[in-house]
């Protein structure tokens, strides 16, 4: 069993493409390539925390179709497009406005992590080398060494594993407001 992390699908979503559009060109397209992108990536004893915004302006019969057609346990933290046709979805655990885990990575190392839709600045742990993921920006905001976006805007639209987190938050410039205050990194 695998763990992966994703954000912002937008699902449904005809506005996302003014964001994704060069890339998708139609909604049906968006989707397809967005299930597909997940599929290939996680396999059915999998678990995904999606960091919210799963669908907007998506019918609950579109919004329950592309849910049973993606692999995996799915967990949800909250994002601000996530409405009861979201929310009433059969998630693996009921719908969380935000989250504090521990993930082993691929040489059992334990990580723990902050999950939220938004993006924050400082985070609880973060003194105590607690790494935080979020979605809601769409790739715009720079990773810092403790933080990134993993949306699919960010990820070439598929979630993504603890591992590629933990590259890119190593090899990031920027560095926690609080931390580098202090000369930390």
């Amino acid at each position: 069993m695998a763990i992966f992390f994703t954000a912002d699908t937008h699902f449904g979503d005809p506005h996302i493409l003014r964001h994704r559009g060069a890339r998708f060109g139609s909604v049906e397209a968006h989707d397809e390539a967005l299930v597909a992108g997940w599929n290939a990536v996680v396999g059915p004893e999998d678990v995904v925390w999606h960091l919210g915004d799963f669908a907007a302006h998506a019918s609950r019969a579109h919004c329950a179709a592309i849910f049973a057609r993606l692999n995996g346990a799915k967990r949800l933290v909250r994002g601000n497009h996530d409405s009861n046709r979201v929310l009433d979805l059969p998630w693996a655990e009921p719908p969380v406005e935000s989250a504090r885990l521990s993930v082993a990575d691929a040489r059992g190392q334990p990580h723990r992590l902050f999950l939220s839709h938004y993006a924050h600045r400082a985070w609880p742990g973060l003194w105590r080398e607690t790494r935080h993921l979020y979605g809601h920006s769409h790739g715009w905001l720079a990773d810092t060494t403790r933080s990134c976006d993993v949306g699919v805007d960010a990820w070439d639209d598929r979630p993504v594993t603890l591992e590629a987190i933990l590259v890119r938050q190593d090899a990031a410039a920027c560095v926690p407001e609080e931390l580098a205050a202090h000369g930390l990194r």
